[in-house]
Formats: structure tokens, sequence, C-alpha cells
């Protein structure tokens, strides 16, 4: 079965890498996708490639060769990419719905509020946000001791069951994990919620079905993202110690570090006229480009 196994990861993997940097190509070429909504997606999408990165290559490593063993340093490695994930994508999704809020709700002082200036600064703020809130977790679980087995119950290093390996007292790591992804989960998942109560409170005041559809549709695809993302996590990481089931985890990381990041981008293209126009247009001059360049 590891040879399945190996095929179906290597298929996902190319499949996310290659939609997410088209995503992001068209994004960089496409001058009218030059604005707020567009610019948090790219970064979305490179948020994207980076967990699959983080994740994919080395369980494909361990299928292909059989060799599962993985350094102390290069498992802290890992878990320390893999958590920067989590912490940027919850206020990268809280920004995105912000920015419905504001593009719906108070359209004529959209261009002023979301200004560029405004959006790289939010960007740079999510971004170093996660870093930091991940390097504070890998500084925490590399104090560790693991004198029982090194064997770990996962397809890679992630909090929970390195901390089930510890023999030490792991209760100031798991309080860690409760209290960030508390303070950081439910802060954005409140600030999201409070967008979207306002959000659909505008459009239910707009008199006609096809207006009321067009403005829904500007942020149907954000809405499913954030509940397949809210709900993975707050279920793999803010559930009381004692109800942990690594082989629920695995399922459960298997959606948000491997699954999600190939379906965010069929999301948000499939879901979104002005994206799927802008994506033909960029294949057709690539490909026209090099059928140019190949008669000459």
């Amino acid at each position: 079965m590891q040879l399945f196994y190996f095929c179906v990861f290597f298929v996902i993997y190319i499949l996310t890498v290659l939609a997410n940097l088209l995503i992001i190509t068209v994004v960089s070429l496409i001058a009218h996708l030059h604005i707020p909504m567009y610019f948090f997606l790219s970064n979305f999408a490179v948020l994207d490639t980076w967990c699959s990165t983080a994740v994919i290559p080395k369980t494909l490593s361990y299928l292909i060769t059989q060799n599962k063993v993985i350094s102390h340093s290069g498992c802290l490695t890992q878990l320390c990419f893999v958590h920067s994930v989590g912490p940027t994508e919850f206020f990268l999704l809280t920004v995105m719905g912000f920015d419905r809020y504001v593009a719906i709700c108070n359209p004529m002082h959209y261009t002023t509020i979301m200004n560029k200036q405004k959006c790289v600064q939010l960007a740079t703020g999510l971004w170093l946000t996660g870093f930091l809130t991940s390097i504070i977790h890998t500084i925490f679980t590399a104090r560790l001791p693991y004198c029982k087995s090194h064997e770990i119950s996962h397809f890679f290093c992630d909090l929970p069951p390195m901390l089930k390996l510890a023999c030490s007292d792991t209760f100031l790591n798991k309080l860690l994990i409760l209290t960030a992804g508390g303070f950081l989960g439910l802060s954005s998942f409140f600030l999201t919620l409070v967008s979207y109560i306002q959000i659909i409170s505008a459009i239910l005041k707009i008199h006609t079905k096809v207006g009321r559809s067009r403005a829904f549709s500007t942020c149907a695809s954000h809405l499913i993202v954030v509940l397949i993302f809210f709900g993975s996590i707050s279920f793999m990481y803010m559930r009381p110690t004692s109800n942990y089931s690594l082989e629920q985890d695995q399922l459960v990381s298997l959606l948000y570090a491997v699954v999600t990041p190939a379906l965010n981008p069929i999301i948000y293209s499939l879901r979104n006229k002005e994206m799927k126009n802008a994506m033909k247009r960029t294949i057709n001059k690539i490909y026209y480009s090099k059928v140019y360049m190949a008669n000459m």
C-alpha cells in the first residue's frame, strides 16, 4: 500500500503547488487583479504551498525509501514550519473577511481604508505573528527530554504526538497550546464572525435577488474555507488533552495539512468568474508565446 500512498501524496502535492503557483502568477501578471482581495488571495496561495512543502516531501521520502528516521533538529524544523501556518492563516482569513466587509458595507471608502500600504502592513504583521508563535512552540518543545520511545505515531512532527513521547511534565506546553490556540483562534474567529454578521445584514438589505446573489458570491468561497480551516484546527488543538486520539489526529492533520491546501485553489478559482477568466488569459498567453518562440 505504501506505493499507492506515495502516488496519491505525490499527485496531491504536484497539483497543490501548480494550482497555487498559477494563482500567484495570475495575480502578479493581470493588472486589474492588483486589488486587496487578490493580494491576500496570493498570500493565501503562498501559505498553502508552504504548508504542503513542510509536510509532503518528507512523507514521500519515507514512503519510497522506507527510511522513516528524522533527526531531532529536522523534526523541530518541520514542527516550526508547520506551526507557522496556523496563526498566519487564522489572521489572514480574518483580514480577508474584513476586506469583504469593507467592500460590501462601506464601498465608497474601500480604496481609502484598504490602500496598498495598509495591505502590506497587515500581511507583514500576520506573517510575523505566525513565525513568532511557531518559534515559541518549537523552543518549549525542544527543551523536553525524550527518554521513552522515539517513535512518533504520525506522518510528520506535530505537537500532540511529540508531547506524548516526552518523559517530563508537559503541562506548560499543553497550556501554551490551549492559550495561544485559544486566544489566536477564538479572537480571529470572533472578528471574522463579526465581519460576516455585518456582511449578511448588508446583503439582506439589497432589494434585488441578482444584487444579493452577486454580493454573496464575492465572499462565499472565503466563508467555505473559513469553516473548513477553523473546524479542523479547533478539533486538533483546542480539545481537552484527555480526548486526544492519535488516529483521529492523523485524519484531521491529513485534512488541514494535505487536503485543504489542494482544495483552496479550486474553491477560490472555480467560484470566481474573474479569476477563471484571468487564468484562461494567462494560460493562453503563455501557450501562444511558447508557440511563437518555437516557430521563430
